[in-house]
């Protein structure tokens, strides 16, 4: 059991900081620029399509992250015989990195914009939470963007939602209490 949950740590960590990296890139300052909306302040309905806080920034970062990570778990598991023999359910080595480390950051991302899509219809302000749905968006989106890629057993997948959304909540409400997020959830 325990390989099974590092195995879904490991496994989705690319997809989970990309998810994150937006909050600690957002204050850079070499980085406003990019601070544009995704949704270039476009309405649906009378309401935002995103909103101000998906950015392109964002979305960059996240996707370079996502790679970054990914290629250090290759690496990690080509020269670590131990991470080698914990993650034999997927085979590292031969991962297209190009590829795969991009669709978890745009999978992660993209599962939390359609989420704020859905959440700006509905009318919940920017920053506000919307339980589960603000937990389990990017697991969604970075799960089946990788499917084509990487097929886990429904047990793997079902152990990997309910341990990033745990995470998720610890995470959120310690960027909280360190004052990166406005609200605890």
């Amino acid at each position: 059991m325990l390989n099974d949950i590092f195995f879904a740590l490991w496994f989705f960590l690319p997809a989970a900081l990309a998810n994150m990296i937006p909050i600690l890139v957002a204050p850079l300052p070499y980085l406003r620029d990019l601070d544009a909306p995704i949704d270039g302040g476009l309405t649906w309905r009378g309401k935002r399509l995103l909103g101000t806080h998906k950015t392109w920034r964002g979305l960059i970062a996240g996707v370079l992250c996502s790679t970054l990570v990914l290629w250090l778990q290759q690496l990690g598991v080509e020269h670590s015989s131990l991470l080698h023999r914990l993650t034999t359910q997927v085979d590292y080595t031969h991962l297209p990195t190009l590829i795969l480390g991009p669709l978890f950051g745009l999978g992660a991302l993209g599962g939390d914009a359609i989420e704020s899509f859905f959440k700006r219809q509905r009318g919940v302000a920017p920053g506000h939470g919307w339980f589960p749905f603000d937990q389990t968006d990017y697991i969604i989106g970075g799960a089946l963007i990788t499917m084509p890629f990487v097929q886990l057993t429904i047990p793997q997948y079902l152990l990997l939602i309910c341990i990033w959304l745990v995470i998720h909540v610890i995470s959120t409400y310690v960027g909280f209490v360190l004052g990166l997020k406005e609200r605890p959830l």
